[in-house]
C-alpha cells in the first residue's frame, strides 16, 4: 500500500520525507498548491474555513523564513471561466485568516501572472485565479504545469484533498522543480496519521465504517481487515449485511447485488480474526423525513413499510464499549441520516464515545465528508486526535492505492 510504499522509499534513499522544514525560503519564492475548495453562500462568504486555516502553518511557516507565497488552488467544478467560482470571492478571508493582506490576480498563467509575480516581494503572498477555469488543469497537461512552474523557486503541495488526482497542479507540475519539491505540514501530517492508523498504531485498533453502500467501501475493508481487531458498520450499509444474514430489513437501503459479497466480507473477517460488529437494534421510520412516525426494533425485523434511519440505543451501548476498549480509532462515516435532527442520536453517541476514548489517550482519525461533517456540526473536532481535510484522498489511501500528487514528491 501508500505508506509502506513511501517508508520503503524513504528507507532506499536513506533520507527522511520532504517537508518545509528541509528548506529555507528566505528570499525565496514557494509555489503552493493549496486545497481552498471551500463552500461559499448565495453572497460567496465562506461557510467553513477549515482547509484555509489547514494552509496557514504552512504559508506562515514561509513567511517567517523570509520567504513569499504564490497560491494555486481550484474551487468548485467550472466549465471554463465562470464568476461565481472565482477565488477573487475568498481573498479577505485568506487575508484574515493568515493576517497578511493577500494579493490576487484574476488568471493563473500568462502576463497578468508574470507581472504580479515578478513584483511580489519577500514577505508577500499572492493567490492565483482558479486553476478549474483551464481545461488542461484536470487533464495533467504537462505544458499547462510548466507555464505554472515558472512562477515559484520551490514546489510544495499541501492539498491533501486533491492528492489523489493526477492533475497539472498536484502531479504533473512537481517534475520541474526536481529537488526543489517538498510536502507542506498539512499534506505531512495526513500521511503521518495514517499510517498511525494502519502500520504504526498501538491496539487494539478500531474502524468504524459507516455511510450508505458497502461498494463504496468494499475497498476500504479488503485492505484493512488484517490491520484491525474491530471493524464496526454502520449507516445504511448495515442493512446489506443484515439482509444477507437472513434477516427481515423493510423498506430500508439495501444493495441487493452485493449481498453475496457481505458474507465474504464476514467469513474473510472471521478467517483474519478480525471482529465485525453490526447493530443490533435500528430507530425506523414510516417515511424519511424528520417528522416521520418512529419506533425501535431489532435490526433483523423491520416491518415491510419502515426503513432504517439510525442505529438504537442497544447498538450504541455495544459499540461504546468496543471503541472504549480501543488504543487507535479509525472513523469513516455516520451511524444513521445525522442531517435530521430524530436520527442523529446514534452518530452523537459514537463521537461521545471516541471523544472519551480520545481524552484517555487513544488516538482517533476521522475523515470521509459525512463523517468531517458530524464531528463539526456536533462539536467533536477539537475532541479527536486528528480530523483529515480530504474524504476521496484519505479513502483512496485506506484502500491502498498510490496518489499521484504524493508520488510526485517522491520521484
Amino acid at each position: 500500500m501508500i505508506i509502506v510504499y513511501l517508508l520503503l522509499q524513504f528507507k532506499k534513499s536513506k533520507k527522511e520525507m520532504t517537508t518545509i522544514d528541509n528548506f529555507n525560503f528566505e528570499g525565496k519564492k514557494a509555489l503552493i498548491r493549496v486545497d481552498f475548495n471551500v463552500p461559499l453562500d448565495e453572497d460567496f462568504n465562506v461557510t467553513d474555513v477549515t482547509r484555509i486555516e489547514s494552509a496557514k502553518p504552512t504559508i506562515l511557516k514561509i513567511l517567517e523564513d523570509g520567504g513569499s507565497c504564490i497560491l494555486m488552488s481550484h474551487l468548485g467544478r467550472p466549465k471554463g471561466v465562470s464568476p461565481e467560482f472565482s477565488l477573487s470571492h475568498i481573498v479577505e478571508t485568506v487575508s484574515e485568516i493568515i493576517g497578511v493582506q493577500v494579493k490576487f490576480v484574476n488568471d493563473c498563467i500568462g502576463e497578468s501572472v508574470e507581472e504580479a509575480v515578478s513584483t511580489l516581494e519577500m514577505g508577500e503572498i499572492l493567490l492565483l485565479e482558479n486553476l478549474r477555469f483551464y481545461d488542461e488543469e484536470k487533464k495533467g497537461d504537462k505544458d499547462f504545469a510548466e507555464k505554472l512552474s515558472k512562477f515559484g523557486d520551490i514546489y510544495v503541495n499541501d492539498a491533501f484533498g486533491t492528492a489523489h488526482r493526477a492533475h497539472a497542479s498536484t502531479a504533473i507540475i512537481a517534475q520541474f522543480f526536481e529537488d526543489n519539491k517538498c510536502f507542506g505540514y498539512l499534506l505531512a501530517k495526513e500521511i503521518e496519521s495514517i499510517n498511525k492508523v494502519l502500520n504504526n498504531s498501538e491496539k487494539p485498533v478500531t474502524a468504524i465504517l459507516g455511510g450508505a453502500k458497502v461498494s463504496s467501501k468494499i475497498g476500504v475493508i479488503e485492505n484493512i481487515i488484517e490491520k484491525v481487531d474491530h471493524i464496526i458498520v454502520g449507516g445504511g450499509m448495515t442493512f446489506t449485511f443484515i439482509k444477507a444474514l437472513g434477516g427481515t430489513i423493510g423498506n430500508s437501503l439495501v444493495e441487493d447485488d452485493k449481498l453475496a459479497l457481505a458474507l465474504e466480507i464476514l467469513e474473510l473477517a472471521k478467517a483474519k480474526n478480525t471482529q465485525i460488529h453490526l447493530p443490533v437494534d435500528a430507530i425506523i421510520a414510516d417515511d424519511f423525513n424528520n417528522d416521520a412516525n418512529t419506533q425501535v426494533v431489532d435490526t433483523n425485523a423491520i416491518p415491510q413499510g419502515w426503513m432504517g434511519l439510525d442505529c438504537g440505543p442497544k447498538t450504541s451501548v455495544n459499540f461504546a464499549e468496543v471503541i472504549a476498549n480501543s488504543k487507535t480509532i479509525l472513523w469513516n462515516g455516520p451511524l444513521g441520516v445525522f442531517e435530521m435532527e430524530n436520527f442523529a442520536k446514534g452518530t452523537i453517541e459514537l463521537g461521545n464515545a471516541i471523544a472519551d476514548a480520545t481524552s484517555k489517550c487513544a488516538f482517533s482519525l476521522v475523515g470521509g465528508g459525512d463523517s468531517v461533517a458530524a464531528v463539526k456540526q456536533f462539536g467533536f473536532a477539537d475532541k479527536v486526535s486528528y480530523v483529515s481535510t480530504g474524504g476521496g484522498a484519505m479513502l483512496e489511501m485506506l484502500e491502498g492505492k498510490q496518489l499521484p500528487g504524493i508520488e510526485a514528491i517522491l520521484n
